[in-house]
């Protein structure tokens, strides 16, 4: 009894532990290629144009309705307690810590992470992968380090982008459609959003963007089985991806409430 308990609960177990460390070696193997080898441009710059410009409408769409569906919201609730005036403040630093580097990044996983994945375990079962080996070309080299350098580069822009629509589309609905005094609006959201939400709106990004680029990279260089293993390596390298950005933003919360405390400017 005891002997099947802890194989139940062992298996996943080890099976999660396989999962993070084939993860992480990759993580090693790509930064240790960017150093050690010659940066390919043309791809790493389609892949700026793949990952970063066709992501932007989803961004800023995200960015926007998330903006004006928080200030509507905040002001619903705040107004009740005469505080109106102060849903600048709560809106700009909400969409600056957490709202914008969470969402940006879900949607990423979704467009560009299952893209990466299907990309690579195509390549996979159809042993191209294997005929770039075959022509001493470094698999690491030529798919991953493009990818993740470009990833770098591109998330926190995007979510920089997304912040600041956010908060002209919260403004403009709390203004125009809502009716607060425009001034104290402003005043409150200067005054209350500090340097270190911007720091931390847009280190979330970076890190987000590194979780999704070797989560979705290993999936697709795992596939198996043909197209029907392409679909759940893609499935899956969403779904770990977006769990792995949820759970990352809690402890890099944590971490960030430490470095920068309260009267941190």
């Amino acid at each position: 009894m005891i002997a099947r308990l802890f194989n139940a609960l062992g298996a996943p177990l080890l099976r999660f532990f396989q999962y993070l460390g084939e993860v992480v070696l990759l993580a090693a193997d790509t930064f240790r290629s960017i150093f050690t080898h010659k940066l390919r441009w043309k791809l790493f710059f389609n892949q700026i144009v793949e990952i970063g410009l066709l992501s932007q409408l989803v961004v800023v769409i995200t960015g926007a309705f998330t903006g004006a569906v928080f200030s509507a919201q905040t002001f619903f609730q705040f107004n009740k307690i005469g505080m109106g005036s102060a849903t600048g403040a709560v809106v700009s630093v909400s969409i600056c810590r957490e709202l914008g580097p969470v969402l940006t990044a879900l949607m990423v996983a979704g467009r560009v992470g299952a893209a990466m994945s299907a990309e690579i375990g195509t390549m996979k079962v159809t042993e191209q992968i294997d005929a770039l080996r075959a022509l001493a070309v470094y698999p690491t080299d030529y798919l991953v380090v493009p990818r993740a350098l470009a990833m770098m580069v591109s998330m926190p822009l995007l979510v920089a982008e997304c912040i600041a629509v956010g908060i002209a589309a919260g403004y403009f609905i709390a203004i125009f459609l809502l009716e607060i005094n425009g001034t104290y609006y402003m005043a409150n959201m200067v005054r209350w959003t500090r340097n270190r939400d911007i720091i931390m709106g847009l280190s979330k990004a970076f890190c987000f963007g590194v979780l999704i680029v070797f989560i979705s990279c290993q999936k697709g260089l795992s596939a198996r089985e043909g197209a029907v293993g392409v679909g759940r390596a893609t499935t899956e390298a969403v779904v770990n991806a977006s769990l792995a950005v949820l759970i990352c933003n809690f402890f890099l919360t944590m971490l960030f409430n430490i470095i920068y405390p309260a009267g941190y400017q």
